[in-house]
């Protein structure tokens, strides 16, 4: 049991137990302004449609938002396509991607705006407003 807890210590404090290099594990709890995160974005759409999302609203694929793990409900952040440079600004009102590796799912509209809608999934660059 000793060796355990001094291999558990000793990893935790090399700091392999946490999330890969340059990938944090959580957004901030009140992330500032300018907070800013890189990964993979994807999309849903219509299998979705008008389903309750998190926030309690219904979700509408034509509007401007979004799933994130973890900024608070009602965030709006900057979302940059990587891959064409395209922006859009979306509010967060519902958890997810439920896809180990991804960041944020977007809505049907916000991904066609992105230039992403077709291909699925883009490396994206999102910064928190507001």
């Amino acid at each position: 049991m000793m060796r355990f807890s001094c291999l558990l210590l000793a990893l935790l404090a090399a700091g392999c137990a946490g999330a890969p290099p340059g990938r944090s594990v959580s957004a901030p709890a009140r992330p500032s302004r300018g907070y800013t995160e890189t990964g993979l974005a994807s999309w849903y759409g219509k299998a979705y449609n008008k389903r309750q999302t998190a926030s309690g609203e219904a979700y509408d694929m034509y509007a401007m938002t979004a799933a994130h793990k973890t900024l608070p409900l009602g965030t709006v952040v900057r979302v940059k396509n990587l891959e064409n440079g395209r922006k859009v600004n979306v509010r967060i009102n519902d958890r997810g991607p439920y896809v180990i590796g991804r960041i944020i799912d977007l809505s049907r509209t916000a991904a066609r705006k992105l230039g992403m809608r077709d291909h699925g999934t883009a490396q994206v660059l999102i910064e928190v407003l507001r």
